[in-house]
């Protein structure tokens, strides 16, 4: 996915930009880079942060930075910031996009003579294209709605210059960017939790297509949100840091909503509910919470050691990190009916090895309940699930061993079909679980909190604005 940063300031900023950098680092695993404007130029760092924390890989940097505005990012996807001359002056410039489309605007920037020269994980890097889109208009109000018009999929993007900080939030809003304030300075961010250790108070959540230009003393409005908005649900059940909030909604109060309602609608007998770590603990807390059963830690995670969360890049490699991570308690496991909360099945595998060797420490039953429905669609909006083919998805797998295409996906997406049970079933036994129970959509939303409408679900049920 991705998270960005920035900050201006009446004084230093240098310390504000790399710790609030840092408090987005669970957002991306692979590159880390800041920018800072010192007055007369800018100077940026980059680091592949992959088997590294950002800290470690950034602290010996700070010395050689001093500057009053800065702008920061955890990426996914390409080398940034970078650092673009233009008519419109020089400046700095950070997403976090997904692009459909970026072959099609490739072709169209090429046909026009125009010319790369940064890479991204895919060919074109996605920034440097954005930066080409906002420089074929006349100022970067209007070359922002230029993205907005001709990028099909996400974007949202922080441009430094030397007189301040644009901060754009994708046209619908599907990545969040939150605005803070303090004495003497303003920060934008993905994530909100950087804002407290920081001294900064949330100001107000930018709204989707949303646009500021940031000042030390102050901020304008350049152009007002949209009506329509499609935040990502999985920032509150997966993504997001718990003592986080988007659009005023804290991700730990709302994770606790949703175990709650696996709880309400779960009639199985067990001694004991546990959390995945570290995802699926909020979960489990709601859920034990509601069903007043204990709630116990049966399997604990090794960190020390393994300091990335999606490293090394290799899917097989992914798997046995993480479960060379989490290391199972067998006098809490012997003999017990466990049900277990985690935030979501992706592709099933990492489970069925935890299965297998939660039997073996000896577990009577075990009941798992993700926190949300099942995944049908591979997400169209952001880099989550991009990797993986369709058919990598545990739900649609299970579809086509039940020997169906994409016909009747509405009734494999709807709770108590007979489609919808024949491919919950076919996953439960391929990961060997003595019931699987997933959450209902309409709970997951009512658990966040706001519209339905409001919220992009499309990796459950393939609605979605484009």
């Amino acid at each position: 996915m991705g998270g960005i940063f920035g900050t201006i300031s009446t004084t230093d900023c240098v310390s504000d930009l790399f710790y609030g950098t840092d408090y987005n680092s669970h957002l991306g695993t692979r590159r880390g880079g800041m920018t800072v404007f010192n007055g007369t130029s800018f100077k940026k760092v980059i680091h592949n942060i992959e088997n590294s924390y950002f800290r470690t890989k950034f602290e010996t940097d700070l010395p050689g930075f001093k500057g009053n505005s800065g702008i920061g990012v955890i990426s996914d996807t390409e080398s940034q910031p970078i650092i673009i001359r233009s008519h419109l002056g020089e400046f700095a410039i950070v997403t976090v996009s997904k692009i459909n489309n970026i072959e099609e605007l490739t072709e169209r920037a090429l046909s026009r003579h125009h010319y790369f020269s940064e890479t991204g994980s895919n060919g074109t890097s996605p920034s440097e294209l954005i930066a080409m889109l906002i420089n074929e208009e006349e100022s970067f109000e209007k070359g922002i709605e230029n993205v907005y018009d001709k990028v099909q999929g996400s974007c949202s993007m922080l441009l430094l210059t030397g007189k301040g900080i644009y901060a754009a939030r994708d046209k619908l809003g599907r990545t969040p960017i939150i605005l803070g304030k303090k004495e003497g300075a303003y920060a934008v961010s993905s994530e909100s939790t950087c804002f407290d250790n920081l001294e900064f108070e949330i100001e107000q959540d930018i709204g989707p297509g949303e646009i500021l230009f940031i000042m030390a003393d102050g901020y304008k409005q350049l152009k007002q949100p949209n009506e329509k908005m499609q935040i990502c649900a999985f920032l509150w059940v997966y993504y997001g840091y718990p003592s986080s909030c988007y659009e005023g909604i804290n991700v730990e109060a709302c994770r606790y909503r949703c175990g709650a309602a696996l709880a309400r609608r779960d009639k199985v007998e067990i001694d004991f509910v546990a959390g995945i770590p570290d995802s699926g603990i909020a979960h489990a807390i709601g859920y034990s919470n509601e069903k007043k059963i204990p709630y116990k830690r049966p399997y604990v995670k090794y960190t020390p050691t393994w300091p990335r969360s999606f490293m090394p890049q290799n899917q097989e490699m992914r798997d046995l990190v993480a479960k060379m991570k989490l290391i199972p308690v067998q006098d809490l496991i012997n003999g017990q009916r466990i049900v277990f909360c985690d935030d979501s099945i992706v592709r099933g595998t990492q489970f069925k090895d935890n299965v297998k060797a939660l039997f073996q420490c000896g577990a009577k039953e075990l009941h798992i309940r993700p926190a949300c429905p099942t995944l049908i669609y591979p997400c169209e909006f952001l880099n989550f699930s991009t990797s993986r083919t369709t058919l990598d998805l545990a739900g649609r797998r299970a579809i086509h061993e039940l020997g169906e295409g994409e016909e009747h996906l509405d009734e494999y997406a709807t709770p108590g079909t007979d489609r919808y049970e024949a491919m919950i079933e076919k996953i439960r036994l391929r990961l060997g679980l003595t019931t699987l129970q997933y959450q209902h959509l309409n709970d997951l939303v009512e658990a966040i909190g706001l519209p339905k409408e409001k919220v992009c679900t499309h990796c459950w049920d393939g609605s979605s604005y484009f």
